[in-house]
């Protein structure tokens, strides 16, 4: 007898080949019939003619934190994601020694946007090993969760407090490669690193791993060669603004060294600037002409970012906000009352010295997007120039009224680009770029900025049936199997006999997703924003139901995945 018979489907099984109608039977968390079958089930769920797709896979998050709290992994499991992965950028909580809990705390609260007080009162800090931290979510998580080691905890344990700018010696270089040896037999599936110069910790230094050589990191990379099912992930200034030769050199000297690919995030592209994404995408092309293999990670949508007064970020960037921003909140918003800091601000903003951020001084274009004041009705969904002219004052002046009367928590946005039909048809061609893989979500983190689960539902609810810039077959192979295949996910990512039953079911007709929003659902109440994702019936792990119609079950099927054991090695060349 089947434990589950999911009956009248439309099977999408990720290999990009037409759905087919039929069955599909799971038995002990396994898909052993699709198609034809007629076996007995202890339970039955009637598709009703809907989709059934294999489990969506996110190979870029932060969840490591979150987990600890929220095991469902919201609201990445609400849009059809069954297998995450963090650790990446360089930042994990683990290998770390009592001392350094003070530290990565405030580290990733500043880079990674996650609140402090949320970190505070939701971790306990009971691991010293990257073995003992994966033990501590083994059979308490509802998806499947895989995790790289970071560099910057590495450089934490092997230096101490000189891994904070200080150059490593021959002997710390070891004692980081041990290190990840050691995390890696434990389970880890690869090293991720950060070079970015956007990520500095509390203090305004850069991370520790912004410190290392050439040399320590071609010498971590080469620490995965002989652990099999391992991968690779890195974030350099590149990435962000075009890659230099010399950054492409060091990118595809690490994947030669692990023989393993690397990836990368985020890569935008728009119809606009074709330059742009092609030239970063020759660091792909350059790495398979030398034995090495580049992927950049992308978004099918255009991601929008929130601004808050509350958090500060990016705002505090602004030539003479820092001062401002980092007040506490009753001081910030005696600060913000004041015509004179007004005045301030308002030339800082608007001065040379802000550069790219310069435009953001446009005050009357942004888009107040959520609102928390009786006072601030009239305002929400409509841009400050549109509330100056209701309300006749000036556009900074009518920025810091609203926000002062939200007490900060006002929702902000600079206006929507480049998510027209144009831009939607340039990204489905990069998406069949051998080395263009869907994901770079980075769910888990920025709270307060963007909610980049939203992606899975995006691109079947806009790419697949509104743009149509991609059948609903290959839009589910590039989110399933795709992502799947690049870090060797044993038996995930297809809807076959004999390989996992992650599953997800949804309508093609109304999947996507709704606004962003603000829940005070974090420990110690802190904020974050969500996206209520729509569509989506019924979300599977190991043929185990772990969400109804966007609530979670409470079902703890997910597995901690381990390099080696869950993973197959996929080689750089």
């Amino acid at each position: 007898m089947l434990d589950l018979l999911i009956r009248d489907a439309e099977i999408v099984d990720g290999t990009g080949t037409p759905a087919r109608h039929g069955n599909v039977g799971v038995k002990d968390g396994w898909i052993v019939a699709v198609g034809e079958t007629d076996e007995l089930a202890a339970k039955t769920i009637d598709a009703q003619g809907q989709a059934l797709a294999p489990g969506f896979v996110d190979l870029h998050t932060h969840y490591d934190a979150q987990l600890f709290w929220d095991p469902t992994a919201s609201p990445s499991l609400q849009h059809g994601v069954t297998t995450v992965f963090g650790g990446n950028c360089g930042f994990t909580l683990a290998p770390a020694a009592a001392e350094q809990h003070d530290y990565l705390t405030r580290m990733l609260a500043r880079v990674e946007g996650m609140p402090l007080e949320a970190l505070r009162a939701g971790l306990d800090w009971e691991w010293t090993s990257f073995g003992d931290w994966l033990k501590r979510l083994d059979g308490h998580i509802a998806v499947n969760a895989g995790f790289l080691v970071g560099h910057s905890a590495l450089r934490l344990a092997a230096m101490g407090d000189d891994a904070v700018g200080g150059t490593a010696t021959p002997q710390q270089i070891d004692r980081m490669v041990a290190l990840l040896n050691d995390a890696v037999t434990a389970g880890a599936l690869g090293f991720s690193t950060s070079q970015s110069h956007t990520h500095n910790d509390d203090s305004g230094q850069p991370v520790p791993s912004r410190a290392a050589s050439r040399q320590e990191l071609l010498a971590l990379a080469g620490g995965l060669r002989s652990h099999p099912g391992t991968t690779l992930e890195a974030i350099i200034p590149g990435c962000l603004s075009g890659f230099t030769d010399d950054d492409i050199g060091l990118l595809t000297d690490m994947s030669r060294a692990a023989d393993r690919p690397l990836n990368w995030n985020v890569l935008g592209v728009s119809a606009a600037n074709p330059a742009g994404y092609q030239g970063q995408l020759r660091a792909s092309e350059v790495a398979a002409e030398n034995g090495g293999r580049v992927v950049a990670l992308t978004l099918p949508h255009t991601m929008r970012i929130r601004l808050s007064f509350h958090t500060g970020f990016v705002l505090d960037g602004l030539p003479g906000w820092r001062e401002v921003m980092h007040l506490p909140v009753p001081e910030r918003l005696t600060a913000l009352r004041d015509p004179e800091v007004r005045r301030r601000l308002n030339e800082g903003a608007q001065s040379e010295a802000a550069g790219i951020l310069r435009g953001l001084s446009h005050w009357e274009q942004l888009i107040i997007v959520e609102t928390f004041a009786p006072e601030n009705a009239d305002a929400a969904g409509h841009s400050v120039g549109e509330v100056v002219a209701a309300r006749g004052s000036e556009p900074f002046d009518t920025l810091c009224d609203i926000v002062v009367a939200d007490e900060l928590r006002t929702g902000l946005t600079p206006p929507s680009s480049g998510d027209d039909a144009a831009d939607w048809r340039v990204r489905a061609e990069v998406w069949r770029h051998r080395d263009a893989v869907i994901g770079g979500s980075d769910a888990g983190a920025h709270l307060d900025m963007m909610c980049g689960a939203i992606y899975t539902t995006s691109l079947l609810g806009h790419g697949v049936r509104e743009h149509q810039v991609v059948t609903l077959e290959e839009a589910v192979r590039l989110i399933t199997d795709v992502p799947a295949r690049l870090y060797g996910l044993a038996g995930r990512g297809r809807i076959a006999p004999g390989w996992h039953a992650d599953l997800v079911l949804f309508d093609p007709a109304t999947v996507g997703h709704g606004p962003e929003r603000t829940r005070y659902d974090l420990p110690a109440g802190a904020p974050r924003l969500v996206a209520d994702a729509r569509g989506i019936s019924s979300v599977l792990v190991g043929g185990v139901e772990v969400c109804h119609d966007g609530v979670a079950t409470g079902a703890m099927p997910g597995t901690v995945l381990r390099s080696g054991r869950d993973t197959e090695t996929v080689r750089a060349a």
